[in-house]
């Protein structure tokens, strides 16, 4: 949960904005966790959003009038559009409906919210929610990649099951999710603001012939939970990641590869500006020697393979003459404490984040020990989302402490 404010002269203003969509009704959440930690919440609704909740309840839950009309005659001089966001800290819309993104993409500003959103002159922060196949769309695509150019920062969406029963990418962020990204950017300085992160994710495949390959069961979801907490937490991430069934979060720069020899070069293009190197990735360690340009046929004998490791790309960044801060991971099966210890000791790193590779591959919750020269630190189990906005907190850290490692 959000910590309070300590005082009515720092009390923050949002303007929360709603738009039509299923998801409107966890917002009623997001503003009683909001309002207990002493901000300040004006709501802004478009007609579409009170077909799915009324008014009233944000006018009890925040004790302030709702705004719907952009030709309210009560609003002071007929200019809500203008005053509202005047003296607001933020705009929050949650949720974001692709018809609100398109058309905050395009300067269109046909209502209140979306005139407000135009005219502001405080940070802009969407929440989208919308059915898989519409957040999948590159009309979508393109017009959050417009929205990420245009600075607006983009939370979420999750992946899950959606009201319309497909299970998907574009399920909103649940309440408490929101209210802690909300929290970050309240933050008098981000906790990373200036700072350049660059993040592998996902696993590799390494082809064996035209068709067929060695890979693992990484779903990606830590690792790109980890980069949208440092955009979060205001990086600048890019984002390296091997074949996910995932939709990039709203990071700076987006790299896709398949194979080792991929994300290695990728890394090597991009290193040389990271101030932080976090390597989530879960790379093959071998590839076969002699790769197939035609499928090897099926036959009654046995199929050798002879394989040689792949490169170790935290171990070639960490012994650079002068790398970034390198955080690594140990997906572990059995004694994880320690072999996670052997792998920080061999590969030269300020900090290794362990998990239990049969509790953590394909889950939506994780726990963590982070092993740094401290210690062990253990992060109970929760979504990987909250484990990944501990970590970059703990990162921010170490990579402020007077000892850290150069």
């Amino acid at each position: 949960m959000m910590a309070a404010y300590a005082s009515s002269a720092s009390k923050k203003r949002l303007i929360l904005g709603v738009t039509g969509g299923v998801a409107a009704y966890k917002v009623a959440e997001l503003v009683r966790l909001l309002t207990q930690s002493g901000v300040d919440v004006q709501t802004v609704m478009t007609q579409a959003a009170c077909r799915f909740v009324g008014p009233v309840t944000f006018q009890s839950l925040t004790g302030n009038p709702v705004y719907i009309d952009l030709w309210d005659a009560n609003a002071l001089h007929n200019m809500a559009h203008i005053n509202l966001s005047r003296d607001a800290d933020m705009i929050l819309t949650a949720p974001a409906s692709a018809d609100f993104i398109a058309k905050l993409a395009h300067g269109m500003a046909d209502d209140l919210l979306t005139t407000l959103c135009l005219a502001r002159d405080c940070p802009l922060m969407i929440a989208p929610a919308m059915n898989r196949q519409m957040w999948e769309n590159p009309a979508t695509q393109r017009n959050l990649s417009l929205l990420r150019q245009d600075g607006i920062k983009i939370v979420g969406p999750a992946s899950g099951e959606q009201a319309c029963g497909e299970i998907g990418m574009g399920r909103m962020l649940e309440a408490d999710e929101l209210a802690e990204a909300v929290r970050m950017v309240f933050q008098t300085t981000p906790l990373l603001q200036g700072k350049k992160v660059l993040l592998t994710a996902g696993p590799t495949f390494e082809a064996i012939d035209a068709v067929r390959g060695i890979s693992n069961r990484s779903s990606g979801k830590m690792g790109y939970a980890i980069a949208q907490a440092a955009a979060e937490a205001g990086a600048t991430v890019t984002l390296i990641s091997g074949p996910v069934c995932l939709a990039p979060p709203a990071v700076s720069k987006f790299i896709a590869v398949v194979g080792s020899e991929d994300m290695l070069r990728a890394v090597q293009a991009e290193i040389a500006q990271a101030d932080i190197f976090i390597s989530v990735a879960a790379v093959a360690d071998y590839r076969v020697a002699q790769y197939s340009q035609q499928k090897i046929k099926k036959s009654a004998g046995k199929l050798l393979l002879e394989l040689v490791p792949t490169v170790d790309i935290l171990e070639t960044v960490a012994n650079m003459p002068k790398p970034p801060f390198c955080v690594g991971f140990a997906a572990e099966t059995e004694n994880l404490e320690k072999n996670a210890a052997i792998k920080r000791r061999k590969k030269n790193v300020p900090l290794v984040v362990a998990n239990l590779a049969q509790d953590a591959i394909g889950s939506d919750q994780n726990e963590l020990i982070l092993l740094d020269d401290a210690g062990k630190h253990i992060l109970s189990k929760a979504s990987k989302i909250e484990q990944a906005r501990r970590l970059i907190k703990h990162i921010h850290l170490l990579y402020n402490s007077p000892n850290k490692k150069e």
